[in-house]
């Protein structure tokens, strides 16, 4: 699932982060790499804005960073409980 799809406060893993051919341009993906949003690595959804839902509070290791909704679309996600079975 899209990172922009989890409901706030649920932790996941991020699974990958989809490429240019994916349609996600290579500034987006290697600005969200160069955040921590790499494989393996936990996150969640701290809180989304008022208007529209944008921006998204996105925890990610010891860091809090604010994504666009079309950013976390393209972060690919497993949810903790899904994971873990």
């Amino acid at each position: 699932m899209a990172l922009s799809e989890l409901e706030p406060g649920v932790p996941a893993r991020v699974l990958c982060v989809l490429g240019q051919r994916q349609a996600a341009p290579v500034d987006v993906s290697l600005r969200l790499a160069e955040l921590g949003f790499l494989p393996g690595e936990q996150v969640r959804i701290v809180a989304r804005g008022f208007l529209a839902g944008e921006p998204l509070a996105v925890r990610i290791g010891t860091g809090t960073f604010a994504l666009r909704r079309f950013e976390a679309a393209v972060i690919r996600v497993m949810p903790e409980s899904v994971a873990r079975g």
